[in-house]
């Protein structure tokens, strides 16, 4: 193999390796109450989201909330 052929399989790999990276990133949230469409469910509105700790206002910053 020569130096020029052995470089562009090395950009071949690192491409490939990026573009698997990239292909996995999706919005998720830890919390089911961290997603903005959740805010209206029981599991999300006092007393149960405040015994587990995950109320919406308890894992968001505030200025995150009011969008």
């Amino acid at each position: 193999m020569t130096r020029h052929e052995l470089s562009l399989l090395a950009l071949t790999v690192c491409v490939g390796i990026l573009c698997g990276l990239l292909a996995g990133c999706e919005d998720r949230f830890r919390y089911p109450c961290q997603d903005p469409k959740n805010w209206e469910l029981a599991e999300c509105k006092p007393p149960i989201c405040t015994a587990t700790g995950t109320c919406p206002d308890q894992l968001i910053k505030p200025e995150q909330e009011k969008k």
